[in-house]
């Protein structure tokens, strides 16, 4: 009998809606030229990637002239970091929180090491940061804020409108303005993001977080925002990110945005139904377990919880070769040792933190593939169970 197969990490990657492939399929074999050349081919592909830009703005509430079309959501964290800050030209101070995806924590680690001092904000509880905390972090050589939008590993949702409005009180009495960015990625296509009432000035997203392609990612540039370029090689993306377009792809994210906007509130509205159906069910057939983050303050598509007595990992494999595909965190960590760097910033004491598993929906799963979890779930943890130590002697 072939094996079941169930997808829960979605927060990991999306399938690509067939709507998209279709949307992308003429810009690998048809209308192939390059976007810079001056030929008809070339004049084709020019204006799918002005109309894909447009398409993007217009999602973000935003300008064409202010979409930059990246490789993925880490180079465009890159490339708004760096570049805000090479284009100052002077050291200075930021202000992030230790629960960012890596593309932020390890480029402010690498920022310290070149002079910059770091300020890495506490999450609550929940995983949150307070606006308070933030407005106490800022220093007269403040230059950039970069707060991401949702939390890649327990969903939990920053107060980025709160933290802007903070900031724009801020800089109205400096002669150096503090920039914000926020990476979006995990939020795009979970929420209608709206950079305006949003009020940062840099803004990340990757397609393949949203049923788009992988390959492809967006940065978000406020008008008059001052950034330099990080990387060197031609006029492409207003010099931006030289490098030839990748249309077909460009062209895939934008149809992809556009679908998850268009079907957002029933999407959201299925997945948060299968993660609650499949969080009440852990809750009532396995015993200690902990809900890592508050559902109240999350995006609804991840559910993170700790199985305590067992490595998660060991619980990833095991489910695995039972057809049920799961995360013990970011996918971007999974090479790490220790235990996450956001439940330990949330407070989850380290042995609890060892036995985290994300699940994360898509809005193509289905209630049928939460009872087939729910029930190899149990049968699974409590195999592992009898084969720890501590469970054992928890027992005794």
């Amino acid at each position: 009998m072939e094996q079941k197969r169930v997808y829960l990490d979605n927060s990991a990657t999306t399938a690509v809606d067939m709507e998209v492939i279709k949307e992308m399929q003429s810009y690998f074999s048809g209308a192939y030229g390059n976007a810079s050349s001056f030929h008809h081919f070339g004049r084709q592909s020019k204006s799918a990637l002005d109309n894909a830009r447009s398409k993007v703005a217009l999602l973000l509430n935003a300008s064409p002239e202010e979409i930059f079309f990246t490789g993925c959501g880490t180079e465009s964290d890159n490339i708004a970091i760096f570049g805000i800050l090479n284009a100052y030209g002077k050291k200075g101070h930021i202000i992030t929180s230790k629960i960012e995806h890596h593309a932020v924590l390890y480029s402010c680690k690498h920022l310290e090491k070149s002079g910059y001092e770091v300020t890495y904000l506490d999450v609550d509880k929940d995983g949150v940061v307070s606006v308070e905390d933030f407005k106490k972090s800022v220093k007269d050589d403040t230059l950039l804020v970069t707060i991401m939008h949702a939390n890649n590993e327990v969903g939990a949702l920053q107060p980025i409108a709160e933290i802007a409005a903070e900031l724009k009180k801020i800089n109205e009495i400096r002669k150096d303005r503090v920039y914000f960015h926020t990476d979006a990625v995990q939020s795009a296509g979970k929420l209608r993001l709206d950079v305006k009432k949003l009020n940062v000035d840099l803004l990340a997203i990757s397609g393949h977080k949203f049923n788009g392609p992988k390959g492809v990612g967006v940065l978000y540039v406020r008008g008059g925002t001052n950034i330099s370029p990080i990387t060197f090689g031609g006029h492409h993306e207003g010099g931006l990110r030289p490098g030839t377009e990748n249309v077909a792809c460009i062209v895939g994210l934008a149809k992809a945005l556009e679908l998850s906007n268009v079907n957002l509130e029933a999407n959201n509205k299925t997945i948060f139904n299968l993660r609650e159906k499949l969080k009440k069910g852990i809750l009532d057939k396995i015993p200690e377990v902990t809900i890592n983050g508050s559902g109240n303050k999350a995006v609804d598509n991840i559910l993170n919880v700790s199985f305590n007595c067992i490595e998660g990992e060991a619980l990833l494999l095991m489910l695995d070769m039972r057809g049920i595909a799961v995360s013990t965190g970011s996918a971007c960590a999974s090479g790490e040792d220790g235990p996450s760097h956001v439940l330990k910033a949330m407070g989850v004491d380290d042995v609890v933190a060892q036995g985290a598993i994300r699940f994360s929906f898509g809005h193509n799963n289905t209630q049928e593939e939460v009872d087939y979890t729910l029930e190899v779930l149990p049968k699974v943890v409590s195999g592992l169970r009898l084969m720890s130590p501590a469970w054992k002697q928890k027992k005794v």
